[in-house]
């Protein structure tokens, strides 16, 4: 019995031992071939324009080849989900937005745990969007506005282009600092509710900022407030929201780059200085300056430590708001 079971002992150390210098082969070949990145929305949006702008140019510096695959449904759900679950060999990514770290949240089984399962390895764009009102509302400052919704409980409307999406968070997030209340009048998007804002249906909205701006330079929309880091260039008039008096409330989404948590640390670092390397590359720089503020290298720890942030604080909205879907 005893050689049987050292035998066997052997036996394990020389798997263990192949196995092991096998998977650090593989990893010190990598990308030994195509390297798959999973956007969860229809081809063609702006998640889709990102994910190609960066992703793309990390192909290009490394001479591999990169495959982005829209792969839309459940809210987002079905995309993450099997990036989430894919082997964590480096070849498998997903380019997403706040649904990542908001969406396990919202349903009772999104299919993945944000902080357990997935790992930030880069910040692609900075999202910009502008708090606005029908220019008939006899405001001109959220200030201004926060006072007439407290003097009007509930009769002022909110357009909601989707439960749980960066835009409802961001007002979630002004309306609990601000303690207001407004009905949510939900939208299959930003475009319908924009028009019942202009004609007036709607009284107060946060729009993306590319979809707003003509608007707002026609005069059919009034801004109150950005929500960004620091004053738009082409508002330089219009105050941040945290300039506006409500710091609390300031919230800047962003679209991540994630691997699955499982990737080993060196192989992430790598993918990583790949990604921060094409972050800055002038051409991909002005595309992602098309509609959004362009993201800059990041170490790992930092995309980690945002990840746990706005994960926490996002959870904290979510929940004292009593959002939920099905």
């Amino acid at each position: 019995m005893s050689r049987t079971r050292a035998a066997l002992g052997f036996a394990a150390a020389i798997i263990m031992l192949f196995g092991g210098n096998a998977a650090t082969h593989a990893q010190e070949n990598w990308p030994s071939r195509p390297i798959r990145v999973i956007v969860p929305y229809p081809a063609g949006g702006i998640v889709d324009m990102v994910a190609r702008a960066v992703t793309e140019q990390v192909g290009r510096d490394l001479k591999a080849t990169v495959v982005v695959e829209a792969r839309p449904g459940g809210n987002s759900n079905i995309g993450t989900a099997a990036v989430a679950r894919s082997d964590p060999d480096g070849y498998t990514w997903l380019v997403t937005g706040p649904a990542a770290l908001v969406n396990p949240g919202l349903y009772k089984d999104a299919g993945w745990d944000a902080m357990k399962d997935l790992k930030c390895v880069g910040l692609a764009v900075w999202t910009q969007a502008v708090a606005v009102v029908n220019p008939t509302l006899p405001v001109k400052t959220i200030g201004e506005f926060v006072e007439l919704s407290r003097s009007k409980p509930g009769q002022l409307n909110f357009g909601n282009p989707g439960t749980g999406s960066s835009i409802d968070l961001s007002a979630q997030k002004l309306f609990q600092a601000a303690n207001i209340k407004l009905t949510n009048v939900g939208y299959k998007g930003q475009p319908q509710a924009l028009v019942d804002l202009m004609t007036n249906l709607m009284h107060f909205e946060i729009v993306s900022m590319a979809l707003a701006l003509p608007h707002i330079k026609q005069g059919n929309i009034k801004p109150l407030a950005v929500l960004t880091h620091s004053r738009v260039n082409d508002l330089p008039d219009v105050p941040t929201i945290a300039e506006a008096g409500y710091p609390e409330a300031a919230y800047v989404p962003w679209y991540g780059i994630y691997v699955p948590s499982g990737t080993p640390d060196a192989l992430a670092e790598r993918i990583n200085a790949a990604i921060n390397k094409a972050l800055e590359n002038p051409d991909v720089q002005r595309q992602l300056s098309v509609t959004d503020i362009p993201g800059k290298p990041m170490p790992l720890r930092d995309l980690a430590a945002l990840m746990k942030s706005d994960y926490e604080k996002l959870t904290t909205v979510i929940k004292t708001a009593g959002m939920a879907l099905q």
